[in-house]
């Protein structure tokens, strides 16, 4: 049985998804990018700016199925231009300390024509 997965603290979906999903003991997250949850609106300019938006909202989305970033294991994550992997590098290691397992892709334009986007897969209790 699957658990849907909603807070106020992270966007809302912007179409016919969750913003997450809890089955088989793990939790399956939509794609953050950097909108503030509290404006609606992708506020953040810079590529680091961008990452510590979508790191928060990824935050709040664990908090909301009582989980952490210690039991994060598989990201996937999305950039505009591999040019930024090393800003948005510097910037998620800060978050993802326990270095999931991670796949790292260029998208040509992503949502809002944000600069990066990232999906979690976590264990939850």
């Amino acid at each position: 049985m699957s658990k849907v997965i909603y807070t106020k603290n992270a966007p809302d979906a912007i179409g016919p998804y969750s913003q997450g999903i809890i089955t088989g003991g793990l939790l399956f997250t939509s794609g953050q990018i950097a909108i503030n949850p509290a404006t609606g609106a992708v506020e953040a300019v810079t590529i680091e700016e961008q990452t510590e938006q979508v790191c928060k909202n990824i935050g709040a989305l664990l908090e909301a199925a009582g989980t952490s970033y210690e039991k994060v294991v598989k990201t996937t994550c999305f950039l505009a231009d591999m040019g930024d992997f090393a800003a948005f590098n510097a910037v998620y290691g800060k978050y993802f300390v326990s270095k999931p397992a991670r796949s790292c892709v260029a998208a040509k334009t992503l949502p809002k024509n944000v600069l990066c986007e990232v999906e979690v897969i976590a264990e939850v209790e």
